[in-house]
């Protein structure tokens, strides 16, 4: 029998009581946003929290500060370190964190001050974790904004404080295990990145250089949308952020044509803020105008490697210059043109083909979820949150 069973057999043998989440806080409150025309509110001292960095995770810094006076002229305020902090409104509702200093937040936050005499601050943290799914349900309007008032009378298992720590035990130890692989991974996607651009500079060799335009033109192809689907439809919503590829698409037009891509094509997402969206294709497709779909052309196929190319307008130094010619007020948009003009150094083709060994086994390293520290992550995640709920299942007691 286990630590936490034995716990249960002795302090709570015919079940555990359920409350609401008000009768297990001292203090709930929501936030406030100080006058954005007025900049004399921004800048300070005081960290001031928005919904889109509470992300299941503790906060120790915010990256907004606002002054005294803002605070004053708003209906922003103080909360005390290791508040549960729930998102409200937009993408992130539902999501919990825990600030580990005082701050203040925006209004969409809902700020649970914990009774520590009642529940352990880290327990109600991780229940709302594990009720993710369930909270976000309660959410209405377009963009499932969730009410304080709900939360309020959101109901909660309450086991007796022994029982509540060793759960927060456990569980701190596979937040700590993810934590640290967490940290190894971003060390060695720095890494990666430091041997990528040192594999991709060809500025001191004696190599020939040649612009985009020589080397590989835009697709002219036409693909009617009737022979388009979830998984060969590509838009800039479906590419992923930071040079990551694709998931499927969510949506598919229902008529009219599109851009045509084939295998080996390299897709760029063309609109801010979209610009580092790229993927090389693994099949036939079609995409739309804010899609850019470079292919090699055919002359040059036995002199320039696809997958060498790619990595060349996935770095960056591509980025960088292709943000330098973005034309568009609200939405940049890449030009066309300019793109064409940047240069690619072409090494012998069997230089490419080592290069591109050694950045594929980095990239495996880093990003494939099959191999490596990510599926190592992956696993570990699981493995919490199996293990959460197992350990947040809790029989309601039994008053007869």
């Amino acid at each position: 029998m286990s630590r936490i069973e034995k716990l249960i057999s002795t302090l709570c043998p015919n079940g555990v009581e359920w409350t609401t989440i008000d009768n297990v806080c001292s203090n709930i409150v929501s936030g406030g946003t100080p006058a954005t025309s007025r900049s004399e509110y921004y800048g300070g001292d005081i960290p001031w929290l928005r919904t889109q960095e509470v992300d299941w995770k503790d906060i120790t810094e915010t990256s907004i500060k606002i002054t005294d006076e803002g605070l004053r002229n708003s209906s922003t305020k103080w909360i005390p370190a290791n508040c549960v902090i729930v998102a409200m409104y937009g993408a992130t509702a539902a999501k919990v964190a825990i600030n580990k200093i005082p701050l203040t937040t925006n209004q969409a936050c809902c700020n649970l001050e914990i009774d520590e005499e009642k529940a352990h601050y880290k327990f109600i943290y991780y229940w709302l974790c594990n009720e993710y799914r369930n909270l976000k349900a309660l959410g209405e309007g377009s963009q499932s904004n969730i009410n304080g008032q709900k939360i309020k009378n959101y109901e909660i298992p309450i086991p007796p404080l022994p029982i509540q720590h060793e759960i927060v035990s456990i569980l701190d130890k596979f937040t700590i295990l993810e934590a640290e692989l967490e940290a190894e991974l971003e060390a060695r996607r720095k890494q990666y990145e430091f041997y990528r651009n040192e594999l991709l500079n060809f500025e001191e060799k004696e190599v020939e250089w040649q612009t985009l335009g020589e080397v590989a033109s835009y697709s002219k192809d036409r693909i009617n949308t009737s022979s388009i689907n979830r998984t060969n439809y590509v838009g800039v919503d479906n590419l992923l952020q930071n040079r990551k590829g694709k998931t499927t698409s969510n949506y598919v037009p229902e008529k009219g044509s599109l851009i045509g891509y084939q295998k080996n094509d390299i897709l760029i997402g063309n609109i801010r803020p979209y610009l580092k969206k790229i993927w090389k294709s693994t099949n036939n497709g079609g995409t739309n105008g804010d899609v850019l779909v470079v292919r090699i052309n055919p002359y040059h196929k036995n002199i320039l490697n696809s997958d060498y190319l790619y990595y060349h307008l996935a770095s960056d130094n591509f980025f960088e210059y292709n943000m330098q010619f973005a034309k568009g007020a609200k939405m940049p948009r890449g030009d066309k043109s300019a793109i064409l003009k940047f240069t690619v150094p072409i090494p012998a083709y069997e230089e490419q083909m080592r290069v591109v060994a050694i950045l594929e086994k980095f990239d495996a390293l880093v990003n494939d979820m099959s191999v490596g520290l990510p599926a190592e992550i992956e696993a570990r995640r699981k493995q919490y949150e199996y293990y959460r709920g197992r350990l947040l299942t809790f029989k309601p007691l039994n008053k007869n």
